[in-house]
C-alpha cells in the first residue's frame, strides 16, 4: 500500500510542477503577445510552431513517449497561448456592435461591415408569417427539424444540386454558424487539428478554439488570386489532422476556386481520410462556375447552408446542415443539448420561403459589387474582382496601414467597415459590404475615398 502512496505522491507532485510551468508559459505567451502587437504581426506562427512541433517528436523517440499524446498535448499549449493573445482581436462584428452603440447615440453611420442585405425577405415569408399561428407549428419537435420541411429541403437541394438527399441527411439549426459548431465540437477532438485556408471567416477559428482543437491555416495572397496550392495543403497534413475547413464562395475575398484545383483537395481529403466541411452560404451569388461539395459524394462531407444571405432572413436565424446520416445523428445529439429544436415557425416559414424566386437577390448583389470594384479601382485599392459572395477585400497601400486603427477612425466619419485583421493575417485589408442601397454604397465609398486622402 505504501508503495503506490508514494508512486501517487510523486505523480501529485509532477502534477503541480506542470501547472507552475503553465502558469510561467501563460505568462509568456502574453508578453510575446504584447511584442507582437507593438510590431504588428499575427497571432500564429506557423513555422515556429512546426519547428517546435519536430522538436517534440524527436524527443519523444529518444525518451520513448507515444508521439500521438505529446502532440495533441502540445496542440493545447498552443491553443492557450493562442487563447491569450487573441483576447483584444477586433473583427468585423466588433466593429459592428460599436456602430450600433455610435446609433443609439444619435449619429448616422453607413453600414459596409457585415454581410446583412437592407433588401426584405421574399413576399412569401410576410404571408407565411400571418398563417404559421393557424397551421399549428408551434410545438416541441424533433431535434433534426420537422419532417415535413426536412423532406422539402431534401428534395430541393437534390433539385439544386444534382445530387441524392434525403431528410435523414440534414439537420437543422439556427443558423448556418451553429451547424458548423456542431460538425467541430462533435467530430473532432480536443489536440485534433483542422485546417482552414484564409483569409477565412473568423467563427471556424473561434469554434475550433472553443472545443481544443487546433487549428493550421493556409495563408493565400492576393497576388496569387487567394488560390491555395495543393502542397501548402499536403505539407500541412499530419496524423493529427482530422478535417478541412472550405468555403467558397469565399467570405471575405469572394473567390470560387478552380474546379481542377478543388476536385485536387477533396481527392487529398480523401487520401488521408479527412472530413471536408464545405460553407457554401454564398453559392446563391456565384458569378462564375461553381461547383457545391455535394457533388462529390464523399461520405465524410458536411454542407452548412443558410437562409440568411439567400432570402435575406438573418433575424430569423435559420440554416441547416447536409451529411451522411451518421454524421447527422452525433451533430444531433449535441444539438438537443443545446436548444432542444429550431423554432417550428421559423421552420415553416423558411420551407415556404424555398417556393420563392431569389435571382433579383443576386442580380441586386452582382451589380452593387461591380459598382464597388469600379469604384475601388478609381480610389487605388489594390483587390481580386470577386467570382461571387457579397464583399470586396481590398488591400490600402499606404504606409504603414493598420485595417484595425483605420475601422475604428471610419466610425467617426460615419462610416462602418471591417477590418482585415480579422479574417487571418490581413493588417493592411478592409473588407467592404455590398448589402447597402447603390447610392448609400456610394456615399459610403465617398467617405472612403476622402478618409485616405487625408491620411496619405
Amino acid at each position: 500500500m505504501s508503495d503506490i502512496n508514494d508512486l501517487r505522491n510523486r505523480m501529485d507532485e509532477v502534477t503541480l510542477e506542470m501547472i507552475k510551468l503553465l502558469k510561467t508559459r501563460t505568462d509568456i505567451a502574453k508578453e510575446i503577445g504584447k511584442v507582437k502587437k507593438n510590431m504588428g504581426k499575427g497571432v500564429t506562427d506557423e513555422l515556429r510552431e512546426d519547428n517546435l512541433r519536430g522538436k517534440v517528436i524527436s524527443l519523444c523517440k529518444n525518451i520513448g513517449l507515444d508521439e500521438a499524446i505529446a502532440t495533441k498535448y502540445l496542440n493545447f499549449l498552443f491553443n492557450e497561448s493562442v487563447k491569450v493573445q487573441s483576447s483584444n482581436k477586433q473583427t468585423h462584428l466588433s466593429i459592428f456592435l460599436k456602430a450600433k452603440s455610435l446609433e443609439q447615440q444619435g449619429k448616422k453611420i453607413i453600414h459596409m461591415e457585415v454581410g446583412d442585405p437592407d433588401f426584405l425577405p421574399p413576399l412569401v415569408v410576410k404571408k407565411a408569417l400571418e398563417e404559421v399561428f393557424d397551421k399549428g407549428f408551434l410545438k416541441y419537435g424533433p431535434v433534426r427539424g420537422m419532417p415535413i420541411f426536412r423532406e422539402t429541403l431534401a428534395k430541393y437541394i437534390s433539385g439544386k444540386f444534382n445530387t441524392n438527399v434525403t431528410q435523414d441527411n440534414i439537420i437543422v439549426s439556427p443558423g448556418a454558424r451553429f451547424s458548423i459548431f456542431t460538425a467541430i465540437s462533435t467530430l473532432l477532438n480536443p489536440g485534433d487539428e483542422m485546417i482552414v485556408i484564409e483569409p477565412a471567416w473568423p467563427a471556424y477559428k473561434d469554434c475550433a478554439l472553443n472545443s481544443g482543437i487546433k487549428v493550421k491555416t493556409i495563408n493565400t495572397t492576393l497576388e496569387d488570386k487567394w488560390e491555395p496550392s495543393l502542397e501548402q495543403i499536403e505539407k500541412t497534413i499530419n496524423s493529427n489532422t482530422k478535417m478541412i475547413v472550405l468555403n467558397y464562395p469565399n467570405n471575405p475575398t469572394g473567390k470560387i476556386l478552380p474546379e481542377k484545383l478543388q476536385d485536387d483537395i477533396v481527392d487529398l481529403a480523401r487520401k488521408n481520410n479527412l472530413y471536408v466541411l464545405s460553407d457554401e452560404i454564398y453559392s446563391q451569388y456565384a458569378k462564375s462556375s461553381w461547383k457545391s461539395i455535394l457533388s462529390y459524394n464523399y461520405e465524410k462531407s458536411i454542407v452548412t447552408q443558410s437562409f440568411s444571405k439567400s432570402h435575406a432572413m438573418t433575424g430569423f436565424r435559420i440554416g441547416y446542415g447536409i451529411a451522411d446520416a451518421k454524421i447527422i445523428e452525433k451533430m444531433a445529439k449535441l444539438e438537443a443539448l443545446c436548444l432542444t429544436n429550431v423554432s417550428e415557425p421559423i421552420q415553416y416559414i423558411a420551407m415556404k420561403a424555398l417556393e420563392a424566386d431569389t435571382t433579383n437577390n443576386t442580380n441586386t448583389v452582382q451589380n452593387r459589387l461591380d459598382m464597388l470594384a469600379q469604384k475601388a479601382k478609381e480610389m487605388g485599392l489594390d483587390f481580386v474582382i470577386p467570382d461571387g459572395s457579397m464583399y470586396l477585400f481590398a488591400r490600402v497601400s499606404q504606409e504603414e496601414f493598420d485595417g484595425v486603427q483605420f475601422a475604428n477612425s471610419t466610425l467617426e466619419k460615419g462610416l462602418a467597415v471591417a477590418p482585415g485583421e480579422g479574417f487571418g493575417d490581413y493588417k493592411n485589408f478592409i473588407r467592404i459590404s455590398a448589402c447597402q442601397d447603390e447610392k448609400i454604397l456610394m456615399d459610403g465609398m465617398n467617405i472612403l475615398s476622402n478618409i485616405m486622402k487625408e491620411k496619405q
